[in-house]
């Protein structure tokens, strides 16, 4: 079987969905009508890593969203798209299922929970709105979930009207279910007798153990996804499943971005590789348009359908499953998924007109305007350059954290100060700076602290971040397409550091990069200590740093640092680069600057 995708050089913004699902490869209703032959197809859809996206908005600048490829997002466009597909197929064939993270990501999501929080004003959560109105059949948690605390997270479990799974979320203590493990939806097919029963599995990420260490310690435990599967398929088919479905927020490629003391991170095939009893995996977590993938089940030599719908909305995944009744029950004889483009569909109205409020408000909040820069302020060259812009972020962090340790014994040590190129798109302009143009740059949730490191720690710490970089010879042309993000590494996991000066040679081989390691001039002492500015999300161990998990903490107060560079933008008046403007690294070959 082929993988099928709607692309926008297939299918132009004015196509309708119906001529979007022809082109995909669309059987139309005709092939699964009661009475014609033995066979009955149901239909299972689904979408992942939404992040908050109910429109086709981008926050950050103000307008529609629109990249390179011309992809549209959001749950209105999702919503245009299940209509059609529930038309074409009939309601009662059709289910829909999300494989988390869904309520972190965009302004829309951060304003609900950190500045008008659900919790205090009980107000409902514009995505438990959406998704409830489209008609979610189940969502599984992604790891994102957990970020803001799990009173957060209760209460938007309980605005869902559809079930929030995470079979393998468990509590600490007694190992028993934090949330719903699975599911079974019956579907009445006119003209057949016996219903069809369609068990689902949640699978979330064993990684928020790091990710979110603040808010599930001692609280959750998250296990093996191969191990809770092979638990509770079984019991699903003990309990008349005719048909499995695993949604997992998890990867596919078998790999952690973690080391070894947690289960594996992106396990979606290695469920269905090693679990027998599967029939498909909605997965996540990875942010790749997987049309359809078929993995053998060693044990039973069957082939099991994966799809993951890209992120943020941009796909739908829509699998089709015929069952013919045999000895009385539902056999799946044939199954097969494409992925539909939501750049083809207009958005639902509907959608539209119910998250307005909610959308309209937040709208106002990010442009309010908190402070004047005296020049522009980019990002673009951040991954490669030391800029300005980030040199801000350090700033702020360092500014921070100084006023914190005031007083201890850790105020006389030198405050170091580490961020990462969140976003190349960012930009400070001349003139009005606004929340948005500030939560562009630092677009994640992260909280502030600060932990002590040793000199040799902290080389090491940059030796492991200068892998990021291809090795380039001397003499040899530095091609910037190429230069960054070697090895896969993304952009967040670079981590430049403020308060000593130092240049990368990417000439040497990863591991021995880092030279003219310094402080106010003189060679750093492998035994000298630092007070190091971090988020949460590295402490915890997030893209596997050395020495700064196991390192001591000496702040922490919860400072959303998004808002820390907010609060000193409002405070100041104005963002004036020479006040915080520091070039301390440059990229070298052989002792000459690349740049």
């Amino acid at each position: 079987m082929r993988d099928i995708q709607i692309s926008r050089r297939q299918a132009l913004g004015g196509m309708s969905a119906a001529t979007a699902l022809a082109l995909a490869g669309w059987q139309g209703t005709a092939a699964a009508a009661p009475g014609k032959g033995k066979g009955v197809t149901i239909t299972v859809m689904g979408t992942s890593d939404l992040h908050g996206c109910c429109l086709n908005w981008d926050y950050f600048k103000n307008a529609e969203f629109d990249d390179a490829a011309h992809n549209d997002i959001g749950l209105a466009k999702i919503s245009s798209l299940v209509k059609q597909v529930r038309a074409d197929r009939g309601a009662h064939r059709t289910l829909l299922f999300d494989s988390g993270d869904t309520i972190q990501g965009t302004p829309l999501a951060t304003y609900y929970a950190k500045i008008e929080p659900i919790t205090q004003t009980g107000e409902i959560h514009p995505m438990a709105k959406a998704m409830n109105a489209i008609g979610y059949d189940a969502v599984t948690l992604g790891n994102h979930e957990f970020n803001y605390g799990l009173p957060l997270l209760d209460k938007w479990i309980r605005q869902m009207r559809a079930p929030v799974l995470g079979a393998n979320a468990v509590k600490d203590g007694n190992g028993r279910p934090a949330y719903e493990p699975y599911i079974l939806k019956r579907m009445h097919v006119p003209g057949h007798g016996r219903p069809i029963t369609v068990g689902v599995l949640g699978l979330t990420n064993p990684g928020i153990a790091i990710w979110d260490k603040g808010n599930v310690e001692g609280k959750l435990k998250f296990l093996d996804l191969v191990e809770t599967a092979r638990k509770w398929v079984p019991v699903l088919r003990a309990k008349g499943a005719d048909v499995v479905i695993v949604t997992a927020h998890a990867g596919d490629n078998g790999l952690s971005s973690y080391g070894t003391d947690l289960p594996v991170e992106n396990a979606s095939a290695l469920v269905a590789e090693q679990v027998p009893g599967i029939d498909a995996i909605l997965f996540g977590h990875s942010h790749n348009d997987v049309p359809q993938r078929f993995v053998t089940n060693t044990e039973t030599g069957r082939q099991v359908l994966l799809s993951e719908p890209s992120y943020w909305g941009r796909r739908l995944s829509v699998m089709d499953f015929t069952l013919e009744q045999k000895r009385g029950r539902w056999t799946v004889t044939a199954k097969s998924a494409i992925s539909l483009n939501s750049n083809t569909v207009a958005e639902d109205p509907a959608i539209v007109a119910l998250i307005k409020p909610q959308h309209d408000t937040t709208v106002a909040y990010v442009n309010q305007r908190v402070a004047s820069s005296t020049a522009e302020l980019s990002a673009a060259e951040s991954p490669y350059k030391d800029t300005p812009i980030l040199d801000y972020i350090q700033k702020v962090q360092t500014e921070t954290v100084k006023a914190g340790i005031a007083g201890t014994e850790y105020a006389s040590l030198p405050i170091l100060s580490i961020a990462a190129p969140f976003s190349r798109t960012a930009v400070f302009p001349a003139g009005d700076v606004s929340i948005r143009d500030i939560a562009g740059l630092y677009i994640y949730d992260n909280t502030l602290l600060a932990s002590v490191l040793t000199g040799a720690q902290v080389k090491d710490y940059l030796e492991y971040s200068a892998k990021y970089f291809a090795q380039t010879a001397p003499g040899d042309p530095v091609d910037l397409a190429k230069l960054t993000n070697a090895g896969g590494t993304p952009d967040y996991n670079y981590d430049q550091f403020s308060g000593v000066d130092y240049d990368i040679d990417i000439a040497q081989p990863v591991g021995s990069r880092i030279v003219n390691l310094t402080l106010e001039g003189a060679p750093v002492a492998a035994d000298q200590r630092f007070v190091v500015a971090v988020n949460n999300y590295r402490q915890s161990g997030g893209g596997g740093f050395p020495h700064i998990t196991a390192a001591p903490v000496v702040y922490n107060r919860q400072v959303e640092i998004r808002q820390a560079l907010i609060d000193y933008a409002t405070a100041a008046g104005v963002i004036d680069a020479a006040t915080f403007a520091d070039v301390n690294w440059r990229l070298v070959r052989a002792g000459t600057p690349v740049f």
